[in-house]
């Protein structure tokens, strides 16, 4: 006698027929464990078809072969079984038991399989994606990517870098002192007519990576002035430190 029980994995597949289904079904309502069963099912399947789109480790077909061969699908306890008559219904297709059983089988060894960390740590295409890289991280790792240091002496050392595919320059500071008291240092890009656009103040802090305000593909220079708390909209001292952006620098 054949059970009716496994035709979970067939059913989870959509490998039945229209009768087949129709009993099933009508099972279903009246088994939580093969719904409980096909809800399972059905989210491995979900799952084995996102991997589909990826190529796996070599070692994971194997593994999840030797897993089918280790893996029997049981039914649930007998007092949960439906009556003779409606099993009786459906003996008359063996080859669709054994596909079932062999679904299931398949199913719940890859899931074993991966559990188990069967190529889990190189291939896990449902992880989420990476973070993706801030503004400022994105300019340091431009293809384009500018480089201009200066070494400030005793105040420090100050690296700009500039993307023109960005339109962006960050700042990167290495034990930079602070600007003396009731002061700031105020960042500026050099146009091409030589005017001090404003780029922002830089905190109090002597390592950073700051990104500076506004665009920079057109920049010529970027200027680092001592200015009042609060900065100024024009430099009112010589910059302490000219990063060259120019083409010919």
């Amino acid at each position: 006698m054949t059970d009716i029980h496994q035709l979970s994995g067939a059913y989870a597949l959509d490998a039945v027929d229209d009768d087949e289904r129709a009993l099933f079904e009508q099972h279903l309502t009246e088994c939580e464990d093969c719904r409980v069963e096909v809800g399972g099912l059905r989210e491995t399947a979900g799952l084995l078809a996102l991997m589909a789109e990826a190529a796996p480790p070599p070692a994971l077909r194997d593994s999840v072969l030797t897993g089918i061969a280790q893996v029997r699908p049981l039914p649930p306890p007998t007092s949960h079984r439906p009556d003779a008559r409606r099993v009786a219904a459906i003996e008359g297709a063996p080859s669709r038991r054994r596909t079932s059983t062999w679904w299931t089988s398949l199913l719940v060894a890859a899931a074993l399989a991966l559990v188990a960390g069967v190529g889990l740590s190189v291939w896990r295409p449902w992880a989420p994606d990476e973070p993706a890289l801030s503004a400022a991280e994105r300019v340091l790792q431009a293809a384009d990517a500018e480089k201009v240091a200066v070494d400030l002496g005793e105040a420090g050392r100050a690296t700009v870098v500039r993307s023109r595919s960005e339109d962006r320059a960050v700042i990167v500071t290495e034990d930079m002192v602070p600007a003396p008291d009731g002061m700031v240092y105020e960042l500026w890009f050099q146009t091409p007519e030589d005017d001090m656009v404003p780029a922002g103040l830089m905190p109090p802090a002597p390592d950073q990576t700051m990104m500076l305000d506004g665009p920079a593909a057109e920049a010529t220079a970027v200027g680092i002035t001592v200015e009042p708390e609060g900065g100024s909209p024009e430099p009112t001292s010589d910059p302490i430190a000219l990063f060259d952006l120019s083409d010919d620098a």
